[in-house]
């Protein structure tokens, strides 16, 4: 028998298609405990997928720090003149940028020494404790020494990185950084 529409001509019947009726019911559950379920073939794309983004991001990481500029394309910054800062004494400046805080300190008469101020651990501002001599991180109790920017005790993975100075007349002026450790005191 042939359908007929309400107001028109017979309409011709026609086989539904034979799509895989089972896909959809598998896809689709409309029982409770199979919504908990997940196939080893979804597994398998959610792990593929984040894999990927997790490579996409690691090579996005690597392209970025290879554009990133040279120490010797960093600008020379005056940082004090050699009276302004007193034997244990210690000058705050920001060096490269104005967004990145740096620590000129004076341990004795002929010795400057500048490091970047965030910690290595957790990016805490680093202080100067004259009285043990040593560079602090009081948030988690990180020690740095102050000569070379060496991890003393605490959390921190590496050494403070080193702001290059170098005296011109009467000014200490900031002419490049060092990531690692050195013993080019000033």
């Amino acid at each position: 028998m042939k359908p007929v529409a309400p107001d028109g001509p017979e309409v011709p019947a026609v086989d539904a298609p034979a799509v895989n009726d089972a896909l959809w019911r598998e896809e689709l559950s409309f029982r409770e405990e199979d919504e908990r379920y997940v196939s080893r073939r979804q597994f398998g794309k959610f792990l593929t997928l984040t894999s990927l983004a997790m490579f996409a991001g690691n090579v996005w990481l690597l392209l970025r720090s290879m554009m990133r500029k040279d120490d010797t394309e960093l600008p020379e910054t005056v940082v004090a003149r050699i009276d302004e800062v007193a034997p244990g004494g210690v000058k705050v400046f920001n060096y490269p940028g104005p967004d990145d805080p740096c620590l000129l300190v004076r341990p004795d008469a002929e010795t400057f020494v500048a490091y970047d101020q965030k910690c290595t651990h957790l990016s805490c501002a680093v202080v100067y404790a004259p009285r043990r001599d040593v560079l602090e991180c009081p948030c988690h109790h990180g020690f740095f020494s102050v000569r070379t920017g060496q991890v003393l005790a605490g959390p921190p993975p590496r050494p403070l990185p080193r702001i290059r100075l170098v005296r011109r007349g009467d000014h200490i002026v900031a002419v490049g950084k060092v990531d690692g450790p050195g013993d080019e005191s000033t």
